[in-house]
């Protein structure tokens, strides 16, 4: 959704001009300038940059609690105009409009602050119209459904943001960039958490919900469009912090519309947290309701749900005892069966079952390594095969272990970590030197294979050259790519220098890690940008056939596909032959990184099957 001017032709929405001309932090004097505006213009540019900073030292000097100053964009001018009602005579004097926002605390000294605020503003600049607000007044825009004005509004200039606005921009930026691919979709995009209850802090995410709308899906199944949408609407939260100027804030959560309101029936906290406290940011009619529903008290769990929660009350006593029974067993159990696994895993050997964890643990670390004493895999054996696995089995209830008993068991399962801890240490010193090679080789090879590069050194100027100076991945990628690289190389001659062998400093086991966090993320982002890739060779090749008729995509590969409704057939000869999703699948990854070109003669053909039409790419 975007906010323009009337009766003009062409326009650019709120979030394109933002990406055109915003710079995170930016101030009036960073708006682009070209050769081409005269020196009266600049001057006139220059004395509001100096205006607009004035009113804002004077503001925070003279009012508390003030969260942002931003100055609205120009394309939104006129909306803003005619929603708060200004008069076409002031209009007319080509108005600045201010965005002021104060805190929730100061709502009961609005009314002075308003006063000082304008008065503030008709000194410095009389052509400045300060829109004083606080967030709630903010909220109830959304609530009201005036979606434009607040994806107006949030589109500020920050002068001043202690961290609100900047919340806003980047939520609606990445609504934008969503409906933009997947309006027909969307049902709801809705701002809540911490944001809007009031609570937000410095570390706090921006959570965001969008309801997915699949009553009238065909062509796939519901979980796979959860997916596919799921997977592109993730996507684009980088780009949407990138233009907004924030790191690390936006956490979309993102529900099936049937699944959400299954969930609302079965009174799960989160859905009514999320109907209660939420902002919409977009609705196409279902939000709302829902809310007023809620407020009103005619959303009630089902029967269903409420014979399941007062069902937890049967056996009150039965359950008791036997749960003070099962939380001694299971943290007994849990407590040294997973760091048990653990360090199975770190030796090199896959997850075990209970019985494999004793037995590998006894045949690995006491018999074979000799690295932990035969008292520590009785332990282990005792808890994990004879109380866990005797209780599990029946041969073992509540009342046949007592106090004392427990408490011996939770004293060797105590003992037992700390062996485990020291053991660890062990097993690190062993394992530091193979795990950088592993980690080394699959981040290279992946990023090689990619770039279709095989030395290091062609694969980082490579890498630099065409993924981070494009802007596809951030320059400390790079430099994570490089670390991981010097840490291989340190580790090597650590290996070849040191006397007593086995045995990393501390620093190198911390950059091992490091290493490790950093092949993750860079592989993680690899991935999602091969799929994005996917995405674009295949929306390359396909175009839809449209006649009064029927409308059919068609997919210009090695072979001509037509996809009608579930039905997938390809051309053969002056005839359509049946095929399937595998085949089509096949040819689209056979397509990758090749240019697609049009078969004419394979339009003939199809024009005669279908009659006249339109291609649309």
């Amino acid at each position: 959704m975007s906010i323009s001017h009337k009766n003009t032709s062409n326009e650019n929405s709120v979030e394109q001009n933002l990406a055109k001309d915003y710079v995170p932090k930016m101030n009036m004097g960073n708006l682009p300038m070209t050769n081409q505006i005269d020196d009266a213009l600049k001057t006139k540019m220059e004395k509001t940059q100096k205006d607009i900073e004035k009113f804002k030292g004077e503001i925070v000097k003279k009012i508390k609690g003030v969260e942002v100053i931003g100055v609205v964009p120009a394309q939104a001018a006129k909306k803003i105009e005619e929603e708060y009602e200004i008069s076409e005579e002031d209009a007319k004097r080509e108005l600045i409009h201010v965005l002021m926002i104060v805190s929730e605390k100061q709502f009961k000294n609005i009314g002075k602050i308003r006063v000082d605020a304008i008065t503030t503003a008709k000194k410095i600049n009389d052509k400045f119209w300060v829109h004083i607000m606080t967030p709630v007044d903010v909220w109830n825009l959304g609530l009201d459904s005036k979606f434009d004005i607040m994806e107006a509004l949030s589109m500020s200039f920050p002068i001043l943001d202690k961290g609100f606005l900047a919340a806003l921009r980047v939520t609606q930026i990445h609504k934008s960039l969503v409906l933009k691919k997947f309006e027909k979709y969307v049902t709801s995009y809705v701002l809540g958490g911490s944001l809007v209850r009031g609570e937000t802090k410095s570390t706090s995410d921006i959570d965001v919900f969008i309801v997915i709308d699949d009553t009238d899906v065909k062509r796939m199944s519901r979980l796979e469009l959860k997916e596919k949408l799921r997977g592109i609407i993730y996507s684009y939260i980088q780009e949407a912090e990138a233009i907004a100027g924030v790191k690390n804030k936006l956490s979309p959560q993102i529900y099936l519309m049937t699944d959400f309101w299954e969930a609302v029936k079965d009174a799960h906290p989160v859905m009514f947290s999320f109907i209660r406290d939420g902002i919409p940011l977009y609705d196409r009619g279902a939000f709302l309701p829902w809310k007023s529903l809620l407020r009103m008290g005619k959303i009630k769990p089902s029967p269903e749900a409420i014979d399941m929660f007062m069902s937890s009350g049967n056996k009150l006593k039965e359950t008791v005892e036997k749960r003070i029974f099962d939380v001694a067993t299971l943290d007994l159990f849990w407590g040294i069966s997973t760091p048990t696994q653990g360090l199975l895993m770190l030796y090199g050997l896959a997850p075990p079952n209970v019985f494999e964890t004793v037995k590998q643990f006894r045949e690995v670390f006491v018999v074979k390594e000799k690295l932990v004493e035969e008292k520590y895999a009785d332990i282990l054996e005792e808890i994990l095969i004879k109380v866990w696995k005797g209780y599990e089995h029946g041969k073992i209830k509540p009342g046949d272990i007592d106090g004392k008993e427990l408490d011996r068991l939770s004293k060797n399962a105590v003992d037992y970590i700390e062996r485990l801890k020291e053991l660890r240490e062990q097993i690190e010193k062993r394992t530091q030197e193979k795990s950088i090679e592993v980690i080394y080789d699959d981040v290279f090879g992946m990023v090689g294979a990619l770039l279709k590069k095989k030395s290091e050194i062609a694969i980082l100027t490579e890498f630099e050259e065409k993924l981070v100076k494009s802007g596809r991945f951030p320059q400390r990628f790079l430099e994570n790519l490089k670390a991981i690289s010097k840490t291989r190389r340190d580790v090597a001659k650590s290996k070849e220098t040191k006397t007593k062998k086995d045995n990393l400093t501390a620093k190198q086991n911390r950059a091992v890690d490091n290493a490790r966090k950093f092949a993750a993320e860079i592989t993680t982002a690899l991935m999602e940008y091969t799929q994005r890739l996917d995405i674009a060779s295949m929306e390359r090749t396909r175009f839809v056939l449209k006649n009064e008729n029927s409308n059919v995509e068609v997919f210009f590969l090695k072979s001509v596909f037509v996809v009608e409704g579930p039905k997938i057939q390809k051309l053969s000869g002056m005839k359509l032959v049946k095929s399937d999703t595998k085949e089509l699948q096949e040819e689209l990854l056979a397509n990758q990184n090749k240019e697609s070109k049009i078969d004419f003669k394979a339009l003939e053909v199809l024009r005669k099957i279908f009659g006249k039409f339109e291609l649309v790419y």
